[in-house]
């Protein structure tokens, strides 16, 4: 019998936290940089990523635009609301637009929220038109990103 399901990984421990942290400070870093950052050997953090990443932990590495890449773009809030059971195909069919950075479910008056970043404002509405002709989206209301006063990400 072949069982397509994925065998559960083992919780995190404190080693796979702070591994975790450190990429997600610098993605780039080497294996030998880390292992002496986490005080381990290099071959336990080779052992650790690719558990992390065959457990779905980390799903992959990006990079992130400086600020004179990112102030050339426009990015923008997107509350959607989708008809009952309609979730799990439209998020996949938003998971395809490469202009989505983040898609969270949320309660209150909508079932999503999107943060969009387009190059221009004509793509931008674009975009929105390609969200609100998605089989099971009822209504979307946007909110176009003026100024970044606080970022953490960065």
């Amino acid at each position: 019998m072949n069982d397509s399901r994925v065998n559960p990984s083992p919780p995190a421990d404190d080693l796979d936290r702070r591994l975790i942290l450190l990429l997600q400070a610098n993605a780039r870093e080497s294996t030998a940089t880390l292992a002496r950052k986490l005080g381990v050997a290099r071959t336990t953090v080779v052992a650790r990523l690719a558990r992390l990443e065959a457990s779905g932990r980390i799903v992959g590495y990006t990079a992130r635009l400086g600020v004179d890449e990112a102030g050339r773009s426009v990015q923008a809030f997107v509350g959607i609301t989708v008809s009952p059971k309609a979730g799990r195909e439209v998020v996949k069919r938003l998971a395809e637009l490469p202009e989505l950075r983040q898609l969270a479910s949320v309660s209150g008056e909508f079932d999503y929220m999107a943060l969009l970043r387009a190059d221009t404002t004509a793509r931008l509405d674009a975009l929105l038109d390609e969200i609100g002709d998605i089989d099971g989206v009822l209504r979307t209301n946007s909110s176009v990103v003026l100024a970044l006063r606080v970022d953490r990400q960065t």
